[in-house]
This record gives structure tokens, C-alpha cells and sequence, in this order.
């Protein structure tokens, strides 16, 4: 049994990978916004796509990021891909065509390029927060 997709949730886990507070956000999306609504927006299983359209250009996150993410499915992929034995050593599920060494390599990858990533757009954010801050 598949579960849906929660957007508002990856909206919140993306946001706080990033270091963004809700009211942070909330300004960046503009007049309207704030800190309440953004809380009840992550609290919505499904969002308008022109919506998730805007927080992704505001987070710099791709629209599918928020769509596709499940944190239960990524788990289960993790915890299916290696066995634990008695003497610490591991062994992969070899159920795939792809390589398993090549599959860890790819994830490691992936896990450091989101953080380079991330990191970059956390710089970019503190940036523009702090040319607001002296703009008044």
C-alpha cells in the first residue's frame, strides 16, 4: 500500500533544511503571506501547483522535490538495501540490475550535492535578508 505524497510536509522539511523560519518565508512570498498561513499551508496534503510553483522559485527547490518526496518510501528503500549481522558486517540486497557499490556511491552523491546546494541557497538567503536589514 502506497501513501500519497504530503506537499505541506516537504514544504516544512525543505524549509528547515534550509534554515528558513516560516515568517522568513512568508516575506519572501510576498504581500498576503505570513507566518499563520504558512503554517496552514504546511499542514496541506495537496497544494495548488501555481503555489508550489512560487515556493519553489522562493526556495530554489524543484516543484518535484515537494511533489515526490516520502520520507516512509525513502526509509524503506534504506532499510531494505542492507542487512545488519551479528559480527557488524554488511551485507546488500542484491534485488537490483543496478550495482549496489554503484547505488551507494550515487546516494552519497546525491546526499552531498543537496547539502553544497542547500548551503548555497541558505548563503543567498542570509544575503538578502541582510541587504533588507540595511535597506532600513
Amino acid at each position: 500500500m502506497e501513501g500519497k505524497v504530503h506537499e505541506g510536509r516537504n514544504v516544512k522539511r525543505f524549509r528547515e533544511m534550509l534554515g528558513i523560519k516560516q515568517d522568513a518565508l512568508a516575506y519572501e512570498l510576498g504581500e498576503g503571506w505570513n507566518q499563520k498561513k504558512i503554517s496552514l499551508l504546511e499542514q496541506k496534503e495537496t497544494i495548488e501547483l501555481p503555489l508550489l510553483q512560487q515556493i519553489s522559485n522562493t526556495l530554489k527547490i524543484p516543484v518535484e522535490a515537494f511533489q515526490n518526496f516520502d520520507e516512509e518510501q525513502a526509509v524503506n528503500i534504506i532499510s531494505n538495501s542492507f542487512d545488519n549481522f551479528d559480527n557488524g558486517a554488511i551485507a546488500i540486497n542484491y534485488n537490483s540490475n543496478v550495482s549496489p557499490i554503484d547505488q551507494i556511491i550515487k546516494l552519497h552523491e546525491e546526499k552531498i550535492a543537496l547539502y553544497e546546494r542547500m548551503l548555497k541557497e541558505k548563503d543567498e538567503m542570509m544575503e538578502r535578508l541582510e541587504k533588507l536589514l540595511n535597506e532600513k
